[in-house]
Order: C-alpha cells, then sequence, then structure tokens
C-alpha cells in the first residue's frame, strides 16, 4: 500500500514540474505581424487573348500522271525545294512519240486530200456547162469542206498527241517542297491515278488556323461598347512555338471568321505569317496570342492571391492597421500579375509578404516592397521610400 502511494506521489509531482515548464515555455500575447505592401496603381493594360492554333500549308498539291508509263527517272531529292517548272519525273515516251508521228502523218494525209478536192472544185467551176453540171459542182464544194473538217480533225489530233508526249515529263506547279517519291524508276503509272506520286508543299507563308470562342467575341465587344476596353486599330500578334519560344515571323489576319460552329460553339479565325526559314511546318500545333486593345485596370502580382475551389480570386490589403481579404474581378493575366477591373482600388496597399498564415482583420504593421519581372520581392530601400513619401 505504502509502494502505491508513493508511485502516486512520483506521478503528481511529475505532471506538476511538466505544467510549470509549459507555462514558462508558452508564449505571451502576439504583436502584429510585419507584412510587405506596394501601393496599387491603375494602367493602361495590353488586353490579351492566348488561343490554341495549328499550321496548315499555304499551298499543297499531289502530283498525279496525266498520261502512262514507266517510269524511267526521278530528278528531284526529297526534302530539297523546288521551283514552279522543275522536273520532277520522266515517263517512257516511245510510245507516245510513235503516236504523235502517227497523228502528224494523218495531218499531211488530210492536206493532201484537201488540196485535191481544192483543184477539183476549181476545175469544175470552169469546165461548168460544158459536160460538167450544178450538181457536179456543187458535189465538189461538199468534198472541199469535209476535207477541211478532216485537216481540223487530224491537226487537233496531232496536238493531242503532242501534249500527251510532253506530259511524259512531269513538272512542279509551284514553288515548294518535295515530298519522298512514293513510285520507284521502272514502276508503270497510269493516268489521273489515285495514288500521288509525291506531294509539293509551299511552307512560305505559312497558315495558322485558330478558333475563338464567340461567347468571348461578344463580352468583349459589349465592354468596347461599354468603355473598358480600347480596341487597338490593328491586331497584334504574336506566335509561341511548341518549344515556349517567341516566333519573331510577322503575321496578319486573312480571314476573320464569319459563321460559328454548331458543335464547338466556336468561330474559326485564319493568319498568315511568314515563314522563310521554314520553321513552322504544317500539322504543327503553336499557341497564337492576339493583343486586341487595352483595358484600364490594375495589375495584381499573382503572387499575393490565392483561388478558392470555387474559382473565386481573393488577395490581402492593409487597411487601418489590420489585413483586410478582397474578392478581386479578373480579366485575364499580363505579364505574372491579374488585370484586375473590381475589387481593390488604385491607392490602396496590397499585401505582397508574410502572407503565410495571415487572416482577415489580423493587426499588421506594413513595410514598402517592390516585385521584379521574376516575382521576387524586396524591401524599398529606406531613401527610396524617404524620397517617394517627400515626392507624395
Amino acid at each position: 500500500m505504502a509502494m502505491r502511494q508513493q508511485v502516486f506521489l512520483w506521478v503528481a509531482l511529475a505532471l506538476m514540474l511538466a505544467n510549470q515548464a509549459l507555462a514558462q515555455g508558452a508564449p505571451g500575447p502576439r504583436g502584429p505581424t510585419e507584412v510587405g505592401v506596394m501601393t496599387v496603381t491603375q494602367e493602361d493594360v495590353p488586353y490579351t487573348v492566348t488561343l490554341p492554333g495549328r499550321a496548315i500549308a499555304y499551298q499543297q498539291t499531289s502530283i498525279r500522271p496525266q498520261v502512262g508509263g514507266e517510269v524511267l527517272e526521278i530528278t528531284y531529292d526529297p526534302g530539297k525545294s523546288v521551283k514552279a517548272g522543275d522536273l520532277l519525273f520522266r515517263l517512257d515516251p516511245e510510245t507516245l512519240a510513235a503516236a504523235l508521228a502517227a497523228a502528224e502523218a494523218a495531218v499531211i494525209g488530210a492536206e493532201a486530200s484537201l488540196t485535191e478536192a481544192q483543184n477539183t472544185v476549181t476545175r469544175y467551176r470552169r469546165l461548168e456547162g460544158s459536160g460538167v453540171s450544178a450538181v457536179d459542182r456543187a458535189s465538189a464544194e461538199v468534198a472541199v469542206r469535209q476535207a477541211e473538217a478532216d485537216v481540223k480533225s487530224a491537226e487537233a489530233a496531232r496536238d493531242s498527241a503532242r501534249l500527251a508526249l510532253e506530259r511524259t515529263e512531269i513538272t512542279s506547279p509551284l514553288d515548294g517542297m518535295a515530298d519522298v517519291a512514293a513510285v520507284s524508276v521502272g514502276d508503270l503509272v497510269t493516268a489521273s491515278q489515285s495514288e500521288a506520286l509525291t506531294t509539293i508543299t509551299q511552307l512560305d507563308p505559312i497558315y495558322i488556323d485558330v478558333s475563338e470562342s464567340s461567347a468571348r467575341m461578344l463580352r468583349n465587344r459589349a465592354r468596347i461598347n461599354a468603355g473598358q476596353l480600347t480596341a487597338s486599330r490593328e491586331v497584334q500578334t504574336q506566335l509561341i512555338l511548341e518549344t515556349g519560344e517567341e516566333y519573331h515571323g510577322t503575321g496578319r489576319i486573312v480571314s476573320p471568321g464569319i459563321s460559328v460552329s454548331s458543335t464547338t460553339g466556336t468561330v474559326p479565325i485564319r493568319l498568315q505569317f511568314d515563314n522563310p526559314e521554314g520553321v513552322i511546318l504544317p500539322g504543327q500545333f503553336l499557341r497564337l496570342k492576339l493583343t486586341l486593345g487595352t483595358t484600364r485596370a490594375v495589375l495584381v502580382p499573382q503572387r499575393a492571391t490565392s483561388r478558392a475551389s470555387d474559382g473565386t480570386l481573393t488577395a490581402f490589403v492593409a487597411r487601418e492597421g489590420k489585413a483586410a481579404q478582397v474578392t478581386l474581378n479578373e480579366t485575364g493575366s499580363y505579364r505574372n500579375s491579374w488585370i484586375v477591373i473590381q475589387g481593390i482600388t488604385p491607392g490602396e496597399q496590397l499585401i505582397l509578404d508574410g502572407l503565410d498564415d495571415l487572416r482577415a482583420d489580423a493587426e499588421i504593421t506594413t513595410v514598402p516592397v517592390t516585385i521584379d519581372a521574376e516575382g521576387v520581392v524586396r524591401e524599398v530601400p529606406e531613401s527610396a521610400d524617404k524620397t517617394a513619401a517627400g515626392e507624395g
């Protein structure tokens, strides 16, 4: 029994010592939290929309033979540029050359028949009334007209045969890049076959196709009418490659879109960009930034904000020595900042630093800070702060 009482005494003593230690180590009342603030101002901010896009060839043609024959020669190097009129393929001309020779002979024969018919008419006109009747003369004149028709038909057949022979040399119809040939020397091809021999693609300039939401287009138009957005005279374009690099070629809108897709609710827009180096290839996916104008707004650094699960964007401002949480209405981003048109007014002090565990209505002391383009916050030197205060 005495042993049990002794254990209880030791436990009670340990608890007493622990409570004393906790009481000594507990912090006293917390003072105001030091936070870094910057004064926000209203400025003209470029209004930019970013759209996904895809590159489309400016011109692209499939090369197919217009006559049949055996492929004798492939005269171009795949992947290299060709000019309009450059020879690509040469087909066996022997059969068509023989057909041309026969057609030329037919022309000569038809011309001889015409000459004979004309001579007969001349003779009949001279002998009419002395052994040659008017009926005979009329029949001879009909024979002349028939011979003339035969000459024209023979000439047409000759021209067609000559054209067919010329088409054994297949040339490029445009400037561009030639794809790999789908045939080899010795293959037999037919006129207007379904399979193309190769493809010629013009890469400079190149089209970029994007789609814009019709709903956003209507909202932007309403903002322009309300004076919240000042439209630019000319839309500025910036193309971003798949690597994230900015493409420095110049672009312009060639088709602004005149219909809305019934399935996606978007309006197709086509732009044209210079592509002298062939950096952009058909089928590539890119991003296009369109600067539509400027809007009067407050730029709020993104690091000073937080977004709730329902999409609400909030930030803290310093008001009368306390942190006040405000809800922001933004219309996009610009240089790592939100473009805010409602929720914060010019001249207010936005809390940039010391946001960890900060709560609304918490007491604060403020320190002027700045933020650079990389999002790094630095305190304002005391001399600069005094100078700014003096200027104010």
